[in-house]
């Protein structure tokens, strides 16, 4: 609900609030009068019997006058009129024809008072109700008379109560109508804080809630910024970190298959094996172009930490993985190691990568030039069984090399790559061996 909504509603509820505060304690205001100021202002003389006996009494003793005029006669009624207080207004009619005789003003009412322009505010707010009148007939000694008694002793506590209940009213409209402001302000400035949070530079911290109105809806607004801004520097964070592990990866990928070239023209140059220079031509050829498909591909993803990285897969027969770790095993053969490779004639075929595939025994046996023990021999083997083929490759470590710790790209580089082809790796490692085990899943 937008603000302005809410704070009409709040008006209205709060004026209805303030009427029903104003009508409960207006109805109560005799109870409350009694309980406040230990006072009975409800009944006032008219209700004293002892003054009404005394009244009645000495009105027996006294004359009425025979008409308005008869000054001396209604000045006779002195006595009777004094036994009122200042408060109580008494008139005499002619119970026939209803004329006025005489009569006292109450002492508090007179013009130079303050008493009258009081109770003539309130008597208008009030509809007349701090003025309590009695009417009945009364025996003189000529005759009866109709008396019409006024008193204004209510009005004492009348009216300022009724100041006091319109400013207790008031207060609470007011104070309802300040609360929801105060939230909205508290509001703003929590909003306030969290925007200049972000300004320095947090943007971890999360916005907090501030309900669905205006202010709400920036606040989920900036949320959704803070949220978009700590992604993208998160994100570029981390492909600057990919980049930077690219190129480390890179260039430990490129080094194998550079290293094993280095190799075989070392063999040509010096002409080692003269029947077989042919072959390993040919293997020369083919790891330029292993060397050429990992260029073209090194801006396609980040060997280790780029996410979008996604394998071509291809069906590929496991004679392939066959015929790879075959030259993975003479390569290290020539480096002076004792490869003892053993895997099952049978075949089927597995959804895999070729490069990624060459990537991964690349890199395994590339440490095993670089840590391997050549005096040890190197078990290559590759099993079948319910549909998964395992390889595993195990070397022992060179002495010099037991105790080194590596950064472990190579492997963190299979591990990421196997991952991607739905494959698993298990390593495992004691004083002076190295075993690696692949998992693929066949058809």
């Amino acid at each position: 609900m937008k603000i302005r909504n809410q704070f009409a509603l709040l008006i209205v509820c709060a004026g209805l609030l303030a009427f029903l505060l104003f009508e409960l304690l207006w109805l109560n205001k005799w109870p409350i009068s009694s309980k406040l100021m230990g006072t009975d202002f409800y009944h006032t003389q008219l209700d004293n019997l002892v003054f009404l006996n005394k009244f009645y009494e000495k009105a027996k003793e006294l004359d009425l006058p025979e008409n308005e005029n008869d000054t001396e006669a209604a000045a006779l009624l002195k006595p009777l009129f004094n036994l009122a207080d200042e408060y109580t207004s008494i008139y005499l009619y002619d119970s026939k024809s209803g004329l006025y005789l005489a009569g006292e003003y109450a002492s508090v009412m007179k013009e130079k008072d303050l008493f009258p322009r009081f109770f003539a505010i309130g008597y208008r707010l009030t509809d007349g109700e701090g003025e309590y009148m009695r009417f009945f007939p009364l025996d003189f000694h000529n005759g009866t008379a109709m008396v019409m008694m006024i008193n204004y002793h209510r009005s004492l506590f009348l009216y300022p109560y009724l100041c006091g209940c319109l400013f207790l009213s008031l207060l609470l409209f007011f104070l309802i109508v300040l609360f929801f402001i105060s939230r909205k302000i508290k509001s703003i400035v929590t909003l306030e804080k969290e925007v200049l949070t972000m300004a320095s530079g947090d943007l971890t911290h999360p916005l907090p809630d501030l309900g669905e109105d205006e202010i709400g809806i920036l606040s989920q607004q900036l949320n959704h910024l803070r949220e978009t801004l700590n992604e993208n520097i998160i994100k570029e964070q981390e492909s600057r970190k990919a980049n930077q592990d690219l190129i480390t990866a890179l260039s430990h990928d490129l080094r194998t298959p550079l290293t094993i070239l280095t190799g075989y023209l070392e063999v040509l140059k010096h002409r080692r094996t003269p029947d077989r220079q042919e072959e390993y031509l040919e293997k020369c050829l083919q790891k330029t172009e292993d060397i050429k498909e990992l260029t073209d591909r090194m801006f396609e993803y980040s060997l280790v930490s780029e996410e979008n990285e996604t394998p071509e897969l291809i069906w590929i027969s496991t004679n392939f993985i066959r015929q790879t770790l075959h030259e993975n095993c003479d390569f290290i053969r020539l480096a002076g190691f004792h490869p003892a490779f053993s895997m099952s004639e049978s075949s089927c075929v597995l959804k895999s990568d070729k490069i990624m595939l060459k990537r991964i025994f690349t890199n395994l046996f590339s440490n095993i030039l670089k840590y391997g023990d050549k005096k040890k021999q190197v078990l290559i083997s590759g099993t079948f069984h319910k549909g998964t083929l395992t390889v595993t490759i195990s070397n022992t470590i060179k002495n010099e090399n037991a105790q080194t710790l590596s950064n472990n790209i190579g492997l963190k580089n299979v591990q990421k790559m196997l991952y991607l082809l739905g494959g698993e790796m298990a390593v495992s490692r004691n004083s002076d061996s190295f075993t690696v085990k692949l998992k693929f899943y066949t058809l």
